[in-house]
């Protein structure tokens, strides 16, 4: 249906102007009930949808600063693969004491999704050391042995405890001010090890250097597999060590 779903929010809901950092999908500011919200519209499943909205409303409760979903004027979360969400204000982490506030918000993030179940669809990182495919990743479309080096940068993973990840904590995902960190752009969310969102600027984590090591290790190699064949995923693959 593409952007006339943005009707079933109102008759009064409109596009404003596109918005940066949409890969795949269409991200667009709009008005819904003479507020300023985002929409976002993509190809992903209802069932990868509802985890994502649903998703987001438990963080909300449970008080991390998220996008919440504006439902349609009949309740749905979600429509025709377009979901409206709440706007939020703030710029991008710049200083170390910046990071370690972002470092601390997904480490609550961690905290209170243990256990969750995995995104339809999707695979973790050590999943990927036997499957092939897991929604956006295809190791089928990389050479052999970039196949061979992001796997043994997620080995070094197995056996951890897993919860949700961010999956793209970078800069343009994140919106601070004096008093909250919010964490925005979910598409990538899914249950892997939290190592993957903790090789942050400044090491503001702050891991030891063999736990730093893995989890640059792993990040980069994820980046390379989600992004395969554009040049900042062959820029990331350089970052994982030969085999």
């Amino acid at each position: 249906m593409g952007w006339e779903a943005l009707g079933q929010w109102g008759d009064d809901a409109t596009r404003i102007e596109p918005l940066s950092g949409g890969v795949a999908n269409d991200v667009w500011s709009v008005r819904v009930h003479g507020r300023l919200a985002v929409g976002r519209l993509g190809g992903r499943s209802d069932a990868d949808l509802a985890w994502e909205t649903g998703l987001l409303q438990y963080l909300d409760r449970e008080g991390l600063i998220v996008p919440v979903p504006i439902p349609t004027t009949d309740g749905r979360l979600f429509a025709d693969g377009l979901v409206v969400m709440t706007y939020l204000e703030g710029e991008p982490p710049e200083t170390e004491a910046d990071w370690r506030r972002v470092a601390d918000t997904l480490r609550r993030l961690h905290l209170m999704t243990q256990g969750w179940p995995q995104r339809p669809g999707w695979r973790s990182s050590t999943d990927l050391l036997h499957a092939e495919r897991g929604t956006r990743i295809d190791l089928g479309a990389m050479p052999p042995e970039a196949v061979a080096r992001c796997r043994v940068a997620w080995a070094r993973l197995v056996g951890r405890q897993t919860c949700v990840v961010h999956g793209d904590p970078n800069p343009r995902n994140i919106r601070m001010t004096a008093d909250r960190v919010a964490l925005i752009d979910w598409d990538e969310s899914h249950v892997d090890v939290p190592d993957l969102d903790l090789a942050l600027p400044h090491n503001a984590a702050g891991l030891d250097a063999g736990a730093h090591d893995i989890a640059a290790q792993a990040s980069a190699a994820w980046e390379a597999a989600v992004c395969w064949d554009d040049a900042f995923a062959i820029k990331r693959l350089a970052q994982v060590r030969a085999v």
